[in-house]
């Protein structure tokens, strides 16, 4: 069986806010605790309406303070908002609150607009080809300190927080090869080189003091729904949160909408972002996920589920959990990454 663990965006519908979405967030941790997943990250976003999890370090310990077992970390921290010893010191804390529940997962894309980035970062003239050179300084803060080391994260030094790299291309597949470490692909929104970046990685993996062998997560979507028809209607949520986006038009996440038709452009665009998305009942979800899973090989799958009502999206996960429950196993038989 894959491992399979949830992306959470900590949704802000139309009519809620941020205070209601995290409380949301955590009730889901807590239930997908019970359901068996492995883990439960948020993700880095500013300037969106309809995602509340901007403080991602904040929010991770929100919600690894309200469970006790499922590892909570970031899907991720996009570094180049950050020097790496202030996300060494926030890390470094949280394990330091949660030992052995946290994970880092790191990705080099803004995670905004060029504005809200140069609000963010005083200047926008930090290089993206450093990114490697970020992860280092990162990997180096978490070890113990060495005589005569200057700069050292308290907490963080010794902590071994376990570093993944978030990627949707082949560089982050190359780096995360490189330097021997996990990585996440983000297919739940381009999914277009996702096998192309997995056989990259494993083909020029190099095994590391992290990680021995190779080990892939693919994000996916899923709106699981008692019935095919009410999963669909669903759906609709995401579609019209993602045609906004593309439009320049980000907003809170809107309820479903019976009836929906798109053009033909609008319809290419979702059958192209959202390619790898499992809808419908408790059985296509299932079928969906096993074929997925056989095709790619992944070692785990890491689910979003952008669904407007609450009681909807707990049972859409807790469907997810009974489908993956008896999904086969990833075809490489990777040994787990934390």
């Amino acid at each position: 069986m894959a491992a399979y663990s949830i992306l959470d965006l900590a949704p802000v519908v139309e009519g809620g806010d941020a205070g209601t979405a995290l409380r949301c967030s955590l009730d889901l941790a807590r239930h997908a605790e019970r359901w068996g997943y492995r883990r439960y990250w948020v993700a880095e976003h500013h300037g969106m309406p309809g995602v509340a999890s901007a403080a991602t370090a904040v929010v991770i310990c929100h919600v690894a303070s309200g469970t006790s077992s499922i590892r909570v970390g970031a899907g991720g921290v996009m570094l180049p908002n950050h020097a790496p010893l202030i996300i060494a010191e926030q890390f470094g804390t949280l394990e330091a609150l949660f030992p052995g529940r946290i994970d880092l997962g790191v990705g080099r894309a803004p995670g905004t607009d060029p504005v809200t980035s140069h609000a963010l970062r005083r200047t926008l003239d930090s290089d993206v080809d450093a990114f490697p050179q970020d992860v280092l300084e990162l990997m180096e803060y978490f070890r113990p300190p060495q005589p005569g080391q200057r700069v050292i994260a308290v907490p963080g030094a010794g902590s071994n927080v376990p570093i993944w790299i978030l990627g949707s291309s082949l560089y982050g597949a190359r780096l995360a090869a490189a330097m021997g470490l996990p990585y996440a692909f983000a297919s739940h929104f381009a999914p277009a080189q996702l096998q192309a970046a997995i056989d990259l990685y494993r083909a020029e993996f190099r095994p590391s003091s992290q990680l021995a062998q190779p080990y892939v997560m693919a994000g996916v979507n899923v709106i699981a729904a008692d019935t095919d028809e009410e999963a669909a209607l669903l759906a609709t949520s995401l579609e019209q949160a993602v045609i906004k986006l593309r439009m320049g038009r980000p907003g809170r996440l809107p309820p479903p909408r019976p009836g929906t038709r798109w053009s033909g452009m609008e319809r290419a665009v979702l059958d192209q972002v959202l390619n790898c998305s499992a809808i419908g009942s408790v059985a296509t979800v299932r079928k969906w996920l096993a074929d997925f899973i056989a095709r790619t090989g992944v070692d785990e799958v890491i689910i979003a589920s952008q669904i407007f009502d609450h009681a909807a999206r707990l049972r859409s996960y807790e469907l997810a959990a009974e489908a993956l429950s008896d999904a086969p196993r990833a075809a490489s038989g990777m040994a787990t990454a934390g």
